[in-house]
């Protein structure tokens, strides 16, 4: 179990992470509403906007990648990446980050269509502003009473959110065919939820993970292991970011690697030349976590 510490100093950083707003028009989940091909978005993009929670009591936006072909051939069923901060993915308009965007239906419609990586569905799970440090921590952060729901969110994707795009949506629902993602606090809440739900979630993908978060608990909870979970890992930062996210990156590593995981066969890990925290311009991060995890070979 995590436990609650003081980060100070920490605590400050995240907070810069999390003063966001955005505006979204008001649907019903129960049917996806297509998107045009406006602003970055590349290929065939769902949205479902008002998806309530009632667990966590609140609403969010989810924004489904489809794979080529996926109208097509209705036989097929497809692997599903579920990834944390869904603004930020696929459109600059909507990004965090000042109109630069993940990429990741651009990166993904090329590697399919090269032939590297499987076709597959990717979710993206819009996080709530107000809510974002709560849902993504598993801990209560002493300095700014913030944080501690990462459980309660766990279960909104897992007893909720899943089931929702299972039913909608062409899926491979088991775990090997199921991935978690997501950066920064949205790569520590998909750590932490990885090692809750391993049978759920067969491969995770973090990038620049908060893994400082309650004096790197959550290094000592893969140390805690006692073995590895045989879950695939692609873990990411990039060379430039804040030492407070490269050297407890490169912590998060060690501890994986001297509990089972193999660099470069279960754990794809790379540190991106230069790049800071924030989407990668040359999507170097995105396209190694497509086809660590995804790989048509």
């Amino acid at each position: 179990m995590f436990k609650a510490v003081r980060i100070g100093v920490y605590s400050a950083i995240l907070l810069c992470l999390t003063v966001v707003e955005f505006s979204a028009k008001s649907n019903s989940p129960a049917v996806a509403d297509r998107v045009s091909s406006v602003h970055t978005l590349s290929g065939d993009i769902r949205y479902h906007k008002n998806f309530y929670s009632r667990l966590l009591a609140n609403s969010r936006e989810l924004i489904v990648y489809l794979p080529p072909g996926y109208e097509k051939n209705k036989s097929a069923r497809y692997p599903v990446l579920y990834m944390q901060d869904g603004q930020n993915l696929f459109d600059a308009a909507t990004s965090f980050f000042a109109g630069n965007e993940r990429r990741m239906d651009e990166e993904a419609q090329d590697l399919i269509a090269r032939g590297k990586i499987t076709p597959l569905i990717i979710v993206g799970i819009y996080s709530v502003p107000t809510d974002r440090i709560n849902e993504f921590t598993p801990t209560r952060d002493a300095n700014t009473n913030k944080g501690g729901e990462a459980d309660l969110y766990g279960r909104m994707v897992v007893e909720e959110l899943k089931p929702f795009v299972d039913a909608n949506y062409r899926t491979l629902p088991d775990r090997s065919h199921t991935a978690l993602g997501g950066s920064s606090l949205g790569g520590l809440v998909t750590m932490y939820l990885g090692l809750q739900y391993p049978n759920v979630f067969g491969k995770l993908a973090i990038t620049s993970p908060a893994a400082y978060w309650g004096d790197e608990e959550i290094v000592r909870e893969v140390k805690a292991l006692r073995a590895t979970t045989n879950q695939r890992i692609c873990l990411s930062v990039g060379s430039g970011e804040p030492p407070v996210f490269l050297n407890r990156t490169r912590n998060l590593r060690q501890a994986l690697i001297d509990r089972g995981w193999k660099d470069g066969i279960t754990l794809g890990y790379m540190e991106a030349p230069g790049a800071q925290h924030a989407p990668d311009p040359l999507s170097h991060r995105t396209t190694h976590l497509l086809t660590f995890l995804f790989s048509a070979n």
